[in-house]
């Protein structure tokens, strides 16, 4: 992951960003697209500015954060109050049971039984799973990320499982450069674009295909771009994911000022740390709480 501060006085914010291989990104590609804003200084650097000089993906996202938290320091007041709304001091957030054989799956849902919602990492071939999960957690909605590993066919094919579960909806079912097969799809259960949508340019194409779309600043490119996406996506009355990657509160921190509005939550990364950042947030049976004192935006 990496971590940029931004400087005025005696004030720092903060941000955090991790680069995703799936869309090309390394520690190495973040540092160079990084080096480009060292002639800008923070007090001089605008958030509207930073859009034009880096694209979208996690580079962009560390350094708007840490302008959003600095902003707030600067202005003596929180994120949440720059932005005009309010943050709730705790969320339902999804809990993850990755790819393993249906029975460590079952044992996993087990674990987290009460919770409210769970996302299922599965494969081409999840019938078994799911059903073996949905059994253990009877009282959990289901998440259903493919991440990418099914053909139009098998979604075809699925659908009356997917119905007769508690599955909320299915994520990123088709490759990206697959999903054009989903407009002519009407699903019984909804579909959520991951991979097929980073920024609020994607949403026109998007919209024609998913019900549903998962904004992770990681992939918009920060607080300021996801903000706008919400509220694009709401205007064309798509339902709302709030994700992240495997990472620290000062990740998931920005991102709950989107999740304040979204329908679902899934920001369960400082869930698999062994050891997360102080004063970041707690989770516990898919409840996230925000600590007091909090690590960022000055809350």
């Amino acid at each position: 992951m990496a971590v940029v501060e931004a400087h005025l006085g005696n004030k720092t914010g903060r941000g955090e960003a991790v680069p995703y291989a799936r869309y090309n990104e390394t520690p190495e590609s973040v540092l160079s697209q990084l080096s480009l804003l060292e002639q800008h200084r923070p007090g001089e650097l605008t958030r509207e500015q930073l859009a034009k000089l880096l694209p979208a993906g996690a580079a962009r996202n560390a350094v708007d954060c840490a302008l959003w938290d600095l902003e707030a320091q600067v202005a003596g007041c929180s994120v949440s109050e720059l932005i005009g709304q309010r943050l709730p001091s705790q969320l339902t957030t999804s809990v993850t049971i990755s790819i393993d054989t249906p029975d460590k799956m079952a044992d996993a849902a087990r674990a987290v039984a009460n919770a409210q919602l769970i996302k299922v990492k599965v494969d081409a071939r999840p019938q078994t799973a799911l059903e073996a999960i949905a059994n253990a957690a009877p009282r959990a909605k289901l998440i259903v990320d493919a991440n990418e590993s099914w053909s139009i066919e098998l979604l075809h094919e699925l659908q009356p499982l997917l119905a007769r579960l508690p599955i909320a909806f299915v994520e990123q079912p088709l490759p990206a450069s697959d999903d054009a097969a989903l407009e002519d799809f009407q699903p019984i259960v909804p579909v959520c674009a991951d991979e097929s949508l980073h920024t609020t340019s994607d949403l026109d194409r998007v919209a024609q295909r998913y019900q549903v779309i998962n904004i992770k600043l990681d992939k918009t490119g920060g607080l300021t771009e996801a903000l706008q996406l919400l509220a694009a996506a709401r205007a064309r009355k798509l339902g709302v994911l709030v994700g992240c990657m495997i990472s620290t509160s000062l990740s998931i921190a920005p991102a709950l000022q989107v999740a304040a509005a979204a329908d679902f939550v899934d920001l369960d990364g400082p869930w698999w740390l062994v050891k997360d950042r102080e004063h970041g947030v707690h989770i516990d049976a898919g409840v996230l709480k925000v600590s007091a004192p909090f690590l960022w935006g000055n809350q």
